[in-house]
């Protein structure tokens, strides 16, 4: 580890791009190479490649592995199927977050568990904690795995020109939160179709002392797909349009998942008893004190995380995230609102160094990608 905190497989690559370099739970990950707003309108428009590699991996294996996140997760994992994804939370006892991610099924005893950056140890710790009393092992893999995202209209295509020609049907016909292991650019790695920008994408899985390899073949095959370098800058803008929470923002240990809409996740459908259901099960048909609710500005001054969303003076809630949407033009953000303010079509105000500037609460996500065929 450097004195400024961790590097990923690819940080000379990104020098060698002429990144921006941030602190990111504790990682040193690229913000942007030129221009963010160049950036987030390349992922709309074409593809842009991510170096994820801050993210976690966890293997949980065993036995018991189904049952084990049954109880250690809010929703039910014993149920996906070998070869596909499910969203889902890691819940303290008391009802709040202690992260979201996303669990791949590799085999009937085999799952990956993938945390966010900041959180990969505490959850890693958190499962081996739950872990007591399963037939399961839980192996943090983190270090040695590199992640990478190509997303956008082209991703598909410039995926396809790192594949196997015998490859290619079973790429194009893949679902959203389906995955494949395979060869790109004859490296091994696991390709789901995943992503955290709102349009078509993939995220890729491969050991560290191949990621580089990948790294320069993906921007290579994506030279006449438009694809560029991307980072976390644009990363953020695309999440926020895309109406996707952001750990440290709009989740926590403060928030519960009914408050922050993710109600659906939680399944008390399962006979599982699973950490947090005494707590959260009551709230499943209650009304929640506070909702997180989507604001578009009527004039071109962006909310930002912890400005004051005020109606009648009065403060009644939060900004968690806000800033100008490059794709639509004006200002938008998300909010904890008391529930009374929370419908769409309310009129409040947000609180920007002591001038009151007028939103709405609109439905989210702000932007949804286009079908593929559909005009635009």
């Amino acid at each position: 580890m450097s004195e400024h905190g961790k590097k990923t497989s690819l940080y000379t690559q990104h020098e060698a791009h002429g990144a921006s370099f941030t602190d990111f739970g504790g990682w040193q990950m690229p913000l942007k190479y030129r221009s963010e707003l160049e950036e987030h309108h390349t992922v709309r428009k074409a593809a842009g490649l991510f170096d994820l590699s801050h993210m976690g991996e966890i293997l949980v294996s065993g036995s018991q592995a189904g049952a084990f996140l049954n109880y250690a997760l809010v929703s039910n994992l014993a149920v996906i199927a070998v070869g596909r994804a499910k969203y889902s939370l890691l819940c303290t006892a008391e009802g709040g977050v202690i992260d979201d991610l996303i669990t791949y099924r590799l085999s009937e005893d085999s799952f990956l568990v993938v945390p966010n950056a900041s959180n990969a140890p505490v959850v890693a710790e958190e499962l081996r904690l739950r872990a007591d009393g399963f037939d399961v092992a839980v192996e943090d893999q983190s270090e040695a795995t590199s992640l990478l995202a190509v997303q956008g209209p082209t991703a598909e295509a410039v995926v396809l020109g790192l594949a196997r020609p015998e490859d290619a049907d079973a790429i194009r016909s893949m679902k959203y939160y389906a995955f494949l292991e395979l060869e790109l650019a004859g490296v091994p790695v696991l390709l789901a179709r995943t992503g955290y920008t709102g349009e078509d994408g993939f995220e890729i899985y491969i050991g560290n002392n191949m990621a580089v390899r990948l790294w320069d073949a993906a921007l290579e095959a994506g030279k006449n797909h438009g694809l560029v370098p991307c980072g976390l800058a644009s990363r953020d803008s695309l999440r926020l349009e895309a109406g996707m929470p952001l750990y440290g923002n709009e989740l926590g240990p403060t928030t519960n998942p009914f408050e922050a809409g993710l109600g659906p996740v939680v399944s008390t459908k399962k006979t599982d008893d699973f950490v947090g259901r005494a707590v959260l099960e009551p709230l499943k048909d209650v009304e929640p004190a506070r909702r997180l609710v989507g604001l578009r500005a009527a004039g071109r001054r962006a909310a930002r995380a912890g400005y004051d969303v005020i109606v009648d003076g009065a403060p009644v809630g939060t900004v968690t995230s806000g800033l100008p949407s490059p794709t639509l033009g004006y200002p938008v953000a998300l909010a904890y609102v008391d529930a009374a303010h929370a419908a769409i079509g309310t009129e409040v105000q947000v609180d920007l160094r002591g001038r009151g500037e007028p939103f709405t609460v609109v439905p989210t996500p702000f932007y949804r990608r286009q079908p593929a065929g559909s005009p635009s």
